[in-house]
């Protein structure tokens, strides 16, 4: 059942927000070749309960061992930080954190290139945030959850690249995970109206080649099918009566908010 929340449970969510765009300003400005993926999930742990009351969100959740998801260049989501995973010039590192602070869950994900990265991973990252963005914008009361996976899709395919199928966003708020479901691909005008009050984690997932998708043996690390880079941006977003509101920023950083 989808649960909308009220003023204050969505002004509880945007303090957890806060936090997590803390976390990934701190941990993308920490991304550099010779960084291990552990010495990434060390730092967002120890900021995150720097914060009084915070808690990773994603650490236990469903056995996963680590404060973030880190997936580097192929891994699509759910890598698992590694002290053996070294970061390389040229990497692509999708960053996924999760914050409880008050009973409330936010939720949100930033891909960093790793020092220079090719013309075409930089194409990737652009066009997948821009994806975020576009998705972000339909996010209106009246509006339909097939408006905000069409214009998703639609903006990724235009630039030939593929959207994953598999794997989707999700309601947000009282845990980490809630319905409705929130595919990348659609229809215009159909699924789920939107509401005031329902809080959504919008998160395109995006290959460079096919869309086809696989888990690897450690049962959490999805990546492409073909080997192909990918790229994930995610913000979680309240429907309002003046339409979407981005939870997961902070007010006096400007480049995590919609270009």
């Amino acid at each position: 059942m989808i649960r909308l929340k009220s003023a204050g449970e969505i002004e509880r969510i945007f303090a957890a927000g806060e936090i997590v765009a803390g976390t990934l300003e701190l941990v993308a400005s920490s991304v550099e070749p010779g960084v291990t993926t552990t010495d990434l999930d060390r730092i967002a742990e120890e900021y995150i309960r720097d914060h009084e009351g915070a808690e990773p969100a994603f650490k236990g959740l469903y056995g996963f061992p680590a404060t973030l998801c880190t997936s580097v260049n192929e891994e699509v989501v759910h890598g698992i930080p590694s002290a053996a995973r070294r970061l390389s010039d040229g990497d692509l590192v999708s960053v996924d954190v999760g914050v409880k602070l008050d009973g409330m869950f936010a939720d949100a994900a930033v891909t960093v290139p790793v020092g220079i990265v090719s013309p075409q991973a930089e194409r990737l990252l652009r066009v997948t945030r821009e994806s975020l963005d576009v998705g972000v914008a339909e996010a209106r009361p009246g509006a339909r959850l097939g408006d905000v996976g069409a214009a998703i899709q639609e903006h990724v395919e235009r630039a030939g690249f593929s959207v994953i199928r598999e794997l989707v966003g999700h309601g947000v708020g009282h845990e980490p995970h809630e319905p409705p479901h929130v595919p990348n691909f659609g229809k215009r005008g159909r699924g789920d109206r939107l509401q005031p009050g329902l809080v959504i984690a919008i998160e395109p997932m995006v290959n460079i080649g096919s869309r086809e998708i696989r888990t690897l043996a450690d049962g959490w690390t999805v990546v492409t099918a073909d080997g192909d880079l990918s790229a994930h941006f995610e913000h979680t977003v309240a429907v309002t009566a003046d339409g979407p509101r981005v939870l997961t920023v902070r007010p006096e950083t400007a480049d995590l908010t919609e270009e």
